[in-house]
């Protein structure tokens, strides 16, 4: 749902404005919460759920893109962090209202669609001018791969990761015998350790290379992946867990930050796009891969494909490590926590020039072939 949203979305607020398609979608997305307890069968669930993703990135890129035009550019960096920190808070505070009731009642469901109803609130009593939505440029995911291999891999690998996170882990902590509010606890220690960690972290690989930055953090994620295995319940899961998801949730916020070490400023968009693409497809079949070994070999499954998935990543890093420089066109930028959202967040990341969202591309679209693949000759012959 988050990918067909992404596509989706442009046009139609292009077509009928912010307003007019958040109210669209968030009626979209409380219907669909409310018909999981009407029509309880797996399959109509499949389908609510592409439904769901698709309003969500919707009403995630109305609210960015309306940021990014109120925003001037000596305040997007304030705003863009004070964006993610109210994300996180949201998403740890969320996992403690599976405490007000089961989850096999009404009450969640009509909970979830009265917040999305109440969320439309803001919107339609502004009496602000709508922004105009522009063109997002289209990206190459080859060319960044041999610009940016290894941003655009850990993007890959942690949206295959915390997809499997999203949605497994409640399930992981059921038939750990967590109850509802223990997993709303297990699922808020984790989120929290994400809103913590990522500043630490993020400090630490602008002064550092990034890449051995990148390769820390993916081991020790990958050891506690591995500790986190034979441990059922207490205080020791919920510690292994807050630093896994520290590290874990830093991962994608190091990828755009090296990538952004690695792209011309012109580029950064579209590059940044890329980066959320991979971590879409990732996070789309981070779940059925996880679901699957958790079916055959329980509920312990999903820690030991933590730490695969991450070990993975942490080879991958190892190796680019070893070559003597990736290409960096640019100081070391800033590392700012992320979350995936919707791409029109990138906009307004510090590092992304005012005034190029438009034209901004891996290969720039007015730019002559010539120019270009002498561009990229130059790029890829310096590494």
């Amino acid at each position: 749902g988050f990918l067909v949203g992404t596509w989706l979305a442009p046009s139609l607020i292009r077509r009928i404005g912010h307003i007019r398609t958040f109210a669209f979608y968030a009626a979209l997305a409380a219907v669909a919460a409310l018909l999981h307890v009407i029509i309880v069968n797996p399959w109509v669930w499949l389908v609510l759920r592409v439904m769901y993703g698709v309003a969500l990135v919707t009403l995630y890129m109305v609210i960015e893109s309306w940021l990014n035009a109120q925003v001037s550019g000596e305040k997007r960096g304030q705003v863009f962090a004070l964006y993610m920190a109210v994300n996180l808070g949201a998403l740890a505070a969320a996992q403690q209202l599976l405490s007000l009731d089961s989850p096999m009642n009404f009450t969640l469901f009509a909970l979830a669609a009265i917040l999305i109803c109440a969320a439309l609130m803001p919107i339609t009593l502004t009496r602000q001018a709508q922004p105009t939505q522009p063109d997002m440029p289209a990206t190459d995911l080859l060319q960044l791969a041999r610009i940016a291999p290894l941003p655009l891999m850990a993007a890959g690998i942690s949206g295959l990761t915390l997809g499997g996170f999203w949605g497994l882990a409640p399930v992981y902590a059921s038939q750990r015998g967590f109850d509802a509010s223990g997993v709303g606890l297990l699922m808020s220690v984790t989120i929290l350790g994400g809103a913590v960690l990522q500043w630490p972290i993020g400090l630490f690989s602008d002064k550092h290379d990034r890449r051995l930055v990148m390769l820390w953090v993916v081991a020790i994620a990958a050891v506690l992946g591995g500790l986190i295995t034979p441990l059922t319940s207490g205080p020791l899961l919920l510690g292994m867990m807050f630093l896994w998801g520290g590290l874990a949730f830093s991962i994608y916020s190091i990828a755009v930050a090296q990538m952004v070490d690695q792209l011309h400023p012109d580029e950064i968009l579209s590059g940044s796009s890329g980066l959320l693409l991979a971590n879409g497809f990732g996070a789309a079949f981070g779940p059925v891969v996880a679901g699957g070994l958790m079916s055959f070999f329980g509920p312990k499954a999903l820690p030991i494909f933590f730490a695969v998935t991450l070990a993975f990543l942490a080879i991958y890093s190892y190796f680019r490590s070893r070559r003597v420089f990736d290409l960096v066109t640019e100081p070391h930028g800033h590392f700012t926590p992320m979350l995936r959202t919707s791409h029109t967040v990138l906009e307004l990341m510090p590092d992304t020039p005012e005034g190029e969202v438009a034209e901004a591309d891996i290969l720039d679209e007015g730019q002559h072939p010539q120019e270009a693949e002498e561009a990229a000759q130059q790029r890829t012959g310096t590494h």
